[in-house]
């Protein structure tokens, strides 16, 4: 089991597998909320197991397509985990526990400030790539 939780713990969830991916978002929205590195799980891998009743929505405006899921307590931003899609991004920095993965893309690139320089080789997308 893979754990992960907001800052204050009153979140908490679990995946029975590793997320498929991790990508980097560069838009304004993501920046802000504290959540631009996120990994992508499938949704019958991924569990609340606690605050359910916690989390709070920031719903998405184009050109944006996802919603964004923050812990009303610490603020945690925790990516879009009540998600009824097939797969979902969860705020990376959720994680507890260590993933092996790779960052595979960055988005939003058109957004991206001009102090941040892009130091590996993930390919790079104006918009969101899928």
């Amino acid at each position: 089991m893979i754990n992960g939780s907001c800052c204050c713990g009153e979140v908490r969830f679990e995946l029975s597998e590793a997320p498929g991916m991790l990508g980097t978002c560069h838009c304004t929205r993501c920046r802000k909320v504290g959540a631009s590195a996120l990994v992508f799980v499938r949704a019958d891998t991924f569990r609340i197991t606690q605050g359910r009743d916690r989390i709070s929505t920031f719903k998405a405006q184009p050109p944006y397509k996802y919603d964004r899921c923050f812990c009303s307590v610490c603020g945690t931003a925790l990516g879009e985990v009540l998600s009824e899609a097939e797969s979902f991004p969860v705020a990376a920095n959720c994680i507890d526990d260590e993933l092996l993965l790779e960052n595979a893309f960055h988005e939003f690139v058109s957004e991206k400030p001009g102090w941040l320089t892009i130091g590996d080789g993930a390919k790079q997308f104006d918009g969101h790539p899928f």
